[in-house]
């Protein structure tokens, strides 16, 4: 994997308020543990629909921390789920843990 988490489009999005950017943060801080976890139970319990449910969800936040490619694999995996195609898998961890580091450096 390439690309590498940024701030860039929080930034973007905030504009000049310091206040809303680490609004921004700390609610992705708080929501990304625990989507993260949900997605894992339902993978780990084989419930894929739900497991796709979870990555729609987690794809938004890929987006925003500059993950492009990263994005494009949410969206394939989300789609392959619903077909009980899990190959994308580890490549899916891959992202989660690089955001996951980064949150932690935040």
């Amino acid at each position: 994997m390439n690309e590498i988490p940024n701030l860039n489009y929080i930034k973007e999005l905030a504009g000049d308020s310091e206040a809303f950017k680490e609004k921004i943060i700390g609610i992705i801080k708080r929501e990304f543990p625990e989507e993260k976890k949900e997605f894992l139970q339902n993978y780990t319990a084989q419930n894929l629909g739900k497991s796709a449910e979870n990555v729609h969800k987690l794809k938004h936040k890929i987006g925003m921390f500059g993950f492009e490619d990263g994005y494009q694999t949410a969206i394939d995996f989300e789609e392959e789920l619903k077909k009980k195609n899990t190959s994308l898998y580890p490549k899916f961890m891959l992202i989660l843990e690089s955001i996951e580091h980064f949150l932690e450096t935040l």
